[in-house]
């Protein structure tokens, strides 16, 4: 079994960012061959010292090509040679124009299949997000699932979400009408927290690093659900060789939502002097919604305000096997990586 395994190369586009890393370091760990892409192979000391940090040495069956989400160019070539493609990449920009956004999601992932069908790629395995099943419908007390989806005319959602979700829209259909032998799988994550390998992380640890410095005073009336990046790429590892995962969505969160005052007392609790500057209190909703007036990145969570919507991981965990961490080791991961990157400090 491991002979076949190093045989097969493995596609991760987007190396350098928090999922793609994570994800590079298990395939790596598990015997695969690894090939990343990057908008720039100045990217290549970021992953490589990443995985050094995460306790891998030597990455002599790891190799960096370079690919862009908006460019033709470069697939073909990354695509070449490779079982599996890991579809990690996505743009994520708080930004007035949505086309921004959305454009690179929905192109870019075109791209990808098309490649990935053309060189005879097994199955790729895209990392969509909970944003693209459960947002622009009524709030309701039982949890979304793999069948639902978002309804980008249902107003209240960031770019981001519209992109994610039309990104998977396109995938399926592009498979629907010219995948050929091609298989595709889908990991849906809710926010994804846990330890980061490199200062090149997503937003929703940049809200714990904000809550650990100190630079939020009081905690947002933010509910979400947590999912360790450890589990997501486990997710993503499983779904990629699984008979019973070709063709299929699987989310990947730990529970129930909850919400930043609950995170913050977990830090406060969990990590005690180290976490003496995360707040106690909860901002008033008048206070994010007059910075949202002049903040772009405050005016995406203006829609998200006080809002409870909970997913269920039930079919990863009953088809997969899927076993993911709580989310109390999740966030306190979190905090705990960036005191070791240095990104946060305390006296």
């Amino acid at each position: 079994m491991e002979v076949v395994k190093m045989r097969e190369r493995v596609l991760v586009t987007g190396g350098s960012g928090f999922v793609g890393s994570h994800v590079i370091l298990q395939l790596l760990q598990s015997g695969y061959r690894v090939r990343t892409s990057v908008r720039s192979l100045d990217k290549q000391g970021i992953v490589r010292e990443a995985l050094q940090r995460a306790g891998i040495p030597h990455t002599s069956e790891l190799e960096f090509c370079v690919a862009d989400l908006l460019s033709d160019s470069g697939w073909d070539q990354a695509c070449a040679d490779c079982s599996y493609v890991m579809h990690v990449a996505s743009p994520l920009t708080a930004t007035k124009n949505e086309e921004e956004v959305i454009r690179p999601a929905v192109d870019g992932v075109l791209r990808v299949l098309r490649a990935a069908r053309d060189n005879g790629v097994r199955r790729v395995v895209f990392t969509s997000t909970c944003g693209a099943i459960y947002y622009g419908h009524p709030l309701r007390a039982e949890a979304f699932d793999e069948t639902d989806w978002t309804d980008v005319a249902g107003g209240d959602m960031s770019a981001y979400v519209k992109s994610k979700t039309l990104a998977e829209r396109a995938a399926w259909d592009f498979m629907a009408r010219e995948g050929g032998a091609l298989e595709l799988a889908v990991i849906n994550p809710s926010g994804i927290f846990g330890p980061a390998l490199s200062p090149d992380f997503s937003s929703s640890l940049e809200l714990i690093k904000r809550l650990m410095n100190g630079s939020m005073p009081a905690c947002p009336d933010l509910w979400f659900g947590v999912v360790d990046v450890r589990d997501v790429a486990d997710l993503h590892l499983r779904a990629m060789t699984a008979p019973e995962a070709a063709n299929e969505r699987f989310i990947a969160t730990q529970g129930s939502a909850v919400s930043m005052l609950a995170i913050a007392a977990v830090l406060r609790e969990r990590l005690r002097d180290r976490a003496h500057a995360v707040p106690v209190r909860r901002l008033p909703n008048l206070i994010i919604r007059v910075v949202a007036l002049f903040n772009i990145e405050m005016r995406d969570l203006v829609p998200l305000l006080g809002k409870v919507r909970n997913a269920s991981s039930a079919k990863a965990q009953r088809v997969l096997g899927w076993q993911p961490r709580t989310w109390q080791d999740a966030v306190v991961a979190t905090a705990e990586s960036l005191l070791d990157l240095g990104v946060v400090t305390t006296p």
